[in-house]
C-alpha cells in the first residue's frame, strides 16, 4: 500500500459539501452540532481541510472570540483515516494559523479529552467562555445537560491565569 501525502490547507467553496458530509456523520452521533452547507459556505475561510489525492478526508474550523481567544471546532475525519494523525495535523495547522493572527489561547469543547490532552490542552470550567455559550451553545440540544469538556492551550507562553488568557472568565470562577 502506498502512503500518500496528506495536505492541510484552507478550505475552498468547492469543499463545502465534503465538509458537511464528514461533520454530518458526527452530528448524527450527537458528537457535534449539525452545520448546514450554507453555514459552511458563509464561514468557508475559517475552515481547514485535510486532503489526500484530491479527496477531502478531514476538516476543522476556527472561531474567533477576541483578538487573543479562539476556538478550534468541528474537528472531523472520515472513518478510514481516523487514528492516522489527520486530526493532529489539522489541530496543529489551526494552532499555527491562530498564532500567526496573534491569538494567545485556543480552546475546544470536546467529548475526546484524551486526544487534546496529548496535544497539550488542559481542562477548564466551561463558564470561562460565556461568549461561546451565548453565541453557539444556545442552539445545542444538549444545552441543559452538556457533556462536553472545555479545554484550553496557551499558544504563546502566557500563563493560563494571565489577564489575556482569562478573557471570558466570569466573577464566580475567580478565586
Amino acid at each position: 500500500m502506498t502512503v500518500n501525502e496528506i495536505i492541510i490547507r484552507t478550505a475552498r467553496l468547492a469543499d463545502a459539501d465534503a465538509i458537511r458530509h464528514i461533520s454530518g456523520r458526527y452530528a448524527k452521533e450527537g458528537v457535534m452540532l449539525e452545520r448546514s452547507t450554507e453555514d459552511i459556505i458563509e464561514n468557508i475561510r475559517n475552515f481547514l481541510v485535510a486532503e489526500e489525492n484530491g479527496q477531502v478526508i478531514g476538516s476543522c474550523a476556527l472561531s474567533f472570540f477576541t483578538v487573543h481567544l479562539a476556538e478550534i471546532r468541528t474537528l472531523a475525519v472520515i472513518d478510514t483515516f481516523t487514528r492516522r494523525g489527520v486530526g493532529r495535523k489539522l489541530v496543529g495547522k489551526a494552532e499555527e494559523v491562530l498564532s500567526e493572527e496573534g491569538v494567545r489561547t485556543a480552546f475546544v469543547l470536546t467529548l475526546n479529552p484524551d486526544f487534546f490532552l496529548s496535544l497539550g490542552y488542559h481542562a477548564v470550567d466551561k463558564e470561562r467562555f460565556p461568549q461561546k455559550i451565548w453565541r453557539d451553545c444556545t442552539y445545542c440540544p444538549k444545552l441543559m445537560a452538556c457533556d462536553e469538556i472545555a479545554m484550553i492551550k496557551d499558544l504563546e507562553g502566557a500563563t493560563v491565569d494571565s489577564p489575556l488568557s482569562a478573557v471570558g472568565r466570569n466573577k464566580k470562577s475567580e478565586p
